[in-house]
């Protein structure tokens, strides 16, 4: 398998970012979000990333294309929660399936700690059995379920909370 290369996203990233996210929204697999989200709304959310504390990775593969990103978000906002972060792992629907997935989540694993962190969580619907799988091939625990917190087209969905400790 290919290598892939972990850098930190500039701003003139966001919009190839922003249309990978995009990419994930029909398929009510991978976030509540229900329609397009712009450029111009996830500058904040862009902006509270840092390569000091909260990164936000460009996933590039030898040729330097974007095959994806990886961040990691402050948990509930308060300081005593500040060695605990959410992983977002984003694929461009073109790289999906080849276990790009599995090298992003050991880099986040292996990087972890150099931002302060001890705890990784990852907020995954009951119903993305992929990502699940994923994540609990790392040793991610079931930490809890959020019962039918979401609906997607009508439907009500389950969050699964999963979990690691840093070591």
């Amino acid at each position: 398998m290919e290598e892939l290369t972990f850098r930190n996203a500039k701003s003139e990233d966001l919009r190839r970012i922003v249309k990978i996210y995009n990419s994930t929204i029909e398929s009510r697999m991978v976030t509540a979000d229900t329609e397009e989200v712009s450029v111009e709304s996830r500058q904040q959310w862009f902006s509270e990333h840092n390569p000091e504390k909260r990164p936000l990775w460009v996933i590039e593969d030898p040729e330097k294309n974007m095959v994806g990103w990886v961040s990691f978000s402050s948990f509930y906002g308060r300081p005593a929660y500040d060695g605990t972060v959410e992983i977002s792992i984003y694929m461009d629907e073109n790289f999906r399936g080849k276990g790009y997935g599995k090298k992003t989540l050991q880099y986040c694993i292996d990087h972890a700690g150099k931002f302060g962190v001890k705890t990784l969580l990852g907020f995954i619907f009951l119903h993305n059995e992929p990502s699940i799988k994923l994540f609990q091939y790392f040793g991610f625990e079931d930490w809890g379920i959020l019962p039918n917190v979401a609906v997607l087209d009508g439907v009500e969905r389950t969050l699964k909370i999963l979990g690691k400790r840093i070591d």
